[in-house]
């Protein structure tokens, strides 16, 4: 009878860390592209209104218009430089993430490497005593069947 791996509980808490570390590191990723998402947005919208400034500029405005475009310009340069520390920081969060997911996927191929070999053992074990029966019955039906013990011949 085969004998049951030894450390299935650990394969399977090691499967389930590294489902875990998985889906953890999909929504980092996640994170990630919609900070990035955000401050492309704020960069595209910063673009266009620096071109709405230039073509204020070019009809005439006031200093106080004027004033006031750059004001908001800096308002969302500062947002810009606080959304690039956001995707800093979640593209450092991201790389823990899949140093973690890789290091649980490595901890979790070496216990899945173990399983296999004791599966492969156990087979062997399994294939040698089903060999060892069918020896031992193709011997005694050889036996039963020796043609010197038959009378008829």
């Amino acid at each position: 009878m085969p004998q049951p791996f030894s450390l299935q509980t650990i394969l399977e808490v090691m499967q389930n860390r590294t489902d875990e570390a998985t889906r953890k590191l999909g929504r980092l990723i996640a994170a990630e592209n919609s900070q990035r998402s955000r401050l492309q947005m704020l960069e595209d919208y910063r673009n266009e209104y620096a071109q709405r400034l230039r073509d204020a500029a070019t009809q005439g405005v006031t200093p106080t218009v004027l004033l006031n475009y750059q004001d908001f310009l800096a308002r969302i340069d500062e947002a810009i430089q606080q959304q690039r520390q956001a995707v800093i920081n979640s593209e450092q969060s991201t790389k823990a993430g899949q140093e973690h997911w890789h290091t649980q996927n490595k901890q979790l191929k070496a216990i899945d490497t173990l399983s296999q070999r004791h599966e492969a053992r156990e087979r062997y074990q399994e294939n040698k005593l089903d060999q060892k029966l069918q020896d031992e019955f193709a011997a005694r039906k050889f036996a039963n069947n020796d043609p010197s013990d038959d009378p008829a011949a």
